[in-house]
């Protein structure tokens, strides 16, 4: 009873704290609420096919979505895990289309997950410090020390100087930006 008690009790915090996540990521982003709900629907959906799905692993490869477009990101085992994962995001309804940055697992890669996270946390310090750019809608993905940004932005000017910041880190491998300009600022 008490294991039930915790485990309701996590569930409680976890839901209170993802809201406010939540509410404060639809405030600064430069989607419509109908829209952010739309791409979190997709994403949620790929997510939950993912865990159901006995050959694509769900930690390996993260998604993102926008404007109903997938972004998936990360490293597979086989090719079949591969071909699996862009199938079931390009079955989920309301994709647009899905975009990939998909590389195989190497198991002598020396660049590790450490490696990775250390890469990621200097990209963002550096986009936090940069006045020029609103980094709450960039996300940056790190790949064996390959940097993916996917999110969206004010300018193509704005694209250059994110991915500017990208190949200033010291490890990164090479940069690749599925950064968009938010609809909006093209009008």
């Amino acid at each position: 009873m008490k294991n039930y008690f915790v485990a309701i009790l996590c569930l409680a915090v976890l839901l209170i704290v993802s809201g406010c996540a939540t509410l404060y990521g639809t405030a600064v982003d430069e989607r419509n609420v109908r829209t952010v709900a739309g791409d979190t629907k997709i994403k949620a959906a790929i997510l939950h096919k993912f865990i159901e799905d006995d050959v694509v692993k769900t930690f390996a490869i993260d998604i993102s979505c926008y404007y109903g477009h997938v972004y998936l990101i990360g490293e597979y085992d086989a090719e079949e895990q591969k071909n699996r994962a862009i199938k079931i995001a390009e079955n989920v309804e309301g994709v647009k289309g899905v975009t990939t940055y998909l590389l195989e697992k190497k198991d002598d890669d020396p660049c590790g997950v450490t490696d990775n996270l250390a890469i990621k946390a200097k990209i963002k310090a550096k986009l936090i410090k940069d006045d020029n750019i609103w980094s709450t809608n960039i996300d940056a993905k790190v790949v064996q020390c390959n940097v993916v940004f996917v999110g969206l932005v004010e300018s193509d000017k704005e694209i250059k100087q994110i991915i500017a910041h990208g190949k200033s880190i010291g490890g990164v491998r090479s940069v690749k930006s599925f950064l968009k300009v938010a609809p909006h600022y093209n009008q």
